[in-house]
């Protein structure tokens, strides 16, 4: 009886782990180029708002995020757009997605982004949002990125490789966008609202 009750207990443990193991997210590297590549659109924005809902069959949460677009670094889109990412909050009910982007009201970004219909989503997850920061005199912008929640495996070797630390200048980050299109590529202007209404309404 001992025997079979510590079989069952390190069975439980080896679940227990497994499932650990499994709630991880493990991306594929990419690099600026390679994210402007596998993206309709990048914009330089604003996070005006975040609301979470329910999928149609309430298997899912997800956050819907509207953007202020300041500027397009690629492809053409709206002044306002709607960015949807896994997970949110819903009540008392939340689900955590390990790798998702987040945005935070009020902040600005610089987002590549792929369409899903009448809303967007962001390409590579967390690779495809950098978050924008001032210097404390005001008048540098430096690009970041948050990977901390994802593993990152060379798209080469399938090996572990570190999340890029370095800051990058929005200059550079631009600059980088526009060296991965090629030469003569100019992005359409921002288009005004279609409609009078913002896509996004916060309760």
């Amino acid at each position: 009886m001992r025997k079979r009750s510590g079989s069952r207990r390190v069975a439980g443990l080896l679940a227990l782990a497994i499932a650990q193991v499994a709630s991880a997210t493990t991306l594929v590297a990419q690099d600026v180029a390679a994210l402007t590549k596998a993206s309709a659109v990048v914009v330089r924005a604003k996070v005006l708002a975040s609301q979470a809902r329910w999928t149609s069959d309430r298997a899912r949460i997800i956050t819907d995020t509207e953007l202020e677009v300041l500027s397009t670094w690629k492809g053409a889109a709206s002044q306002r757009i709607v960015v949807m990412q896994p997970g949110g909050i819903v009540g008392e009910v939340g689900q955590k997605v390990e790798g998702a982007a987040r945005f935070e009201p009020g902040e600005e970004v610089v987002v590549f982004l792929e369409p899903r219909g009448q809303r967007f989503t962001v390409a590579g997850m967390a690779q495809g949002l950098f978050h924008l920061e001032r210097s404390s005199d005001g008048k540098a912008v430096f690009a970041r990125q948050e990977l901390n929640e994802a593993l990152l495996l060379d798209p080469v070797t399938r090996q572990p490789v570190a999340a890029p630390s370095a800051l990058l200048s929005v200059e550079r980050l631009e600059a980088q966008v526009r060296a991965a299109l090629g030469p003569g590529t100019t992005p359409a202007p921002v288009k005004p609202p279609t409609s009078t209404k913002p896509p996004l309404v916060t309760p």
